[in-house]
């Protein structure tokens, strides 16, 4: 296996896809203060799964890129935490109310929401709390199997991963700012980061669902555009000389607003770990957050290290996948090559 560890392929890519495009390099791995034997072990773990491609962003700087870096594969669930950084963008300017209720905000659905229902805020629904278990769509079947009885909890009083919500939210945000998602991600955030692959007229799509007026809006990125989006966060939302995401929405939205069980916790949108709790077989680094789409897509920051980690599947193929306890498996390996403190 080569030394140079920006020129290792995993065995799913095909010569020259771990391109990381303009991403500036460590000259090696110790020069980061990582071990290069020890992330060695990583990538051959790595091969042994359904890894697609690998990023490792440390400082600012590339150390790991590894696998098909510039295939842009559906995003699945990061697509909350995306829409929740355009969120807090339109909160600072004004045109999103985080108190606004459904009934004000006129949001209903095809099989009616109640009175009750309809009081859950937007607040409510960026944490996840809304208490509407309306039927919806574009979901795992874990997310499936721990959906509530509906009307069974209040608006504010239980955590579930509910895609009503988030679902309901995409509808909130294009109805309350006029904007299209994927547009305005190009314009807000994709362009002032310096992402080079995310196309908003071909990268994203609303998906119609049966039992919901409220459709789901998956993007298609690749590694390196969600490696920067990542490291826009880890930079306290600043990207390219600018505020791109207000500072006070970064630490809000990846606070701890609900416990999560053995996946963490949970902010807007974003997981969280607990007490090193995140993801099966491994102690993630105190604060470090992470964006999540089912299957093995994951943007990982971790503050401690001051480090961001991207991995992807291909899950336009069937049956391919990464677990979290994989993938909790592969970032062990990988923070064993980190520097000790």
């Amino acid at each position: 296996m080569p030394t140079d560890l920006l020129s290792n392929i995993l065995p799913t890519g095909a010569p020259g896809e771990a391109e990381p495009g303009d991403w500036p390099g460590w000259d090696s791995p110790e020069a980061a203060g990582w071990s290069s034997s020890r992330l060695r072990d990583a990538l051959a773990f790595a091969a042994g799964m359904d890894s697609a491609a690998l990023m490792v962003v440390v400082r600012g700087r590339l150390l790991l890129s590894s696998g098909r870096v510039a295939a842009r594969f559906n995003t699945h669930s990061i697509r909350k935490s995306i829409l929740s950084a355009l969120i807090g963008i339109h909160e600072a300017e004004g045109r999103i109310d985080l108190d606004a209720t459904l009934e004000g905000l006129g949001i209903d659905d095809k099989l009616g929401l109640s009175e009750r229902e309809k009081l859950a805020t937007v607040y409510d629904l960026l944490c996840a709390r809304s208490g509407v278990y309306h039927p919806s769509g574009y979901e795992s079947p874990w997310m499936m199997s721990i959906k509530p009885q509906r009307h069974s909890a209040g608006p504010g009083t239980t955590w579930c991963y509910n895609n009503w919500d988030f679902n309901a939210l995409g509808t909130i945000f294009r109805r309350v700012t006029g904007a299209d998602i994927f547009a305005d991600f190009a314009a807000r955030i994709a362009g002032p980061c310096g992402m080079q692959d995310f196309r908003a007229g071909q990268d994203g799509s609303y998906v119609a669902l049966p039992e919901s007026r409220h459709p789901a809006y998956p993007f298609r990125m690749t590694a390196r555009d969600l490696a920067r989006f990542g490291q826009m966060f880890l930079d306290g939302g600043r990207a390219g000389g600018r505020q791109v995401v207000p500072e006070d929405w970064v630490r809000l939205s990846t606070s701890p607003h609900s416990e999560a069980g053995h996946r963490g916790a949970y902010g807007y949108m974003w997981w969280l770990e607990r007490a090193g709790v995140m993801f099966p077989g491994v102690l993630t680094p105190p604060g470090s957050y992470a964006a999540f789409g089912t299957r093995g897509h994951k943007v990982l920051v971790m503050p401690t290290l001051e480090t961001v980690v991207v991995h992807r599947v291909d899950t336009d193929q069937p049956d391919t996948a990464v677990s979290n306890l994989q993938f909790g498996r592969l970032l062990n390996r990988l923070l064993q090559a980190a520097p000790r403190s």
